[in-house]
């Protein structure tokens, strides 16, 4: 014969170990992006990138962003990938990090001194300005690879 609190043992504990279960079959889901940067024209330094889930800091911040990291330059392309990403909207940013300071260095008159790129490779000149989050962004459901060309220069 059963007593109480072996009864209610044997209904609870099947109950708990399938609350437990949901909650691990219901984690929410993530992506990787794969950033491939292209035209790169030295071999010196490193190439720096920031992923941004909102226009907040885009593209210039050194403290916004969700995810960031830098790859040594080691011919005309590099790969970089972030894990873990929530499906959404992002846009990236990248600097040709010459002299490590892990900025975009810029003259007087804020023009860019070192190489850079921006997703979706909108046009930069003195006219469009800094590019905007919305020109820059993409959404990101699943697994996806972008590609980013690095600029030298404002756009004509």
């Amino acid at each position: 014969m059963l007593t109480k609190a072996s009864k209610l043992l044997t209904f609870l504990l099947p109950s708990l170990v399938s609350i437990g279960l949901s909650n691990t079959v219901q984690a929410e889901p993530t992506t990787t992006l794969t950033v491939v940067v292209n035209g790169i024209k030295h071999q010196k330094g490193q190439i720096c990138l920031k992923v941004y889930a909102s226009e907040k800091g885009f593209p210039l911040s050194e403290t916004s962003g969700v995810k960031s990291g830098c790859v040594k330059i080691t011919g005309s392309s590099v790969i970089k990938e972030f894990f873990g990403l929530k499906p959404g909207k992002y846009a990236v940013a990248v600097v040709d990090d010459q002299n490590g300071d892990y900025k975009l260095n810029k003259d007087f008159l804020g023009i860019p001194q070192e190489g850079f790129g921006v997703s979706n490779n909108p046009t930069v000149s003195v006219i469009t300005g800094t590019p905007k989050f919305n020109k820059a962004s993409f959404p990101l459901q699943k697994n996806t690879i972008i590609n980013i060309d690095m600029k030298y220069g404002l756009d004509p």
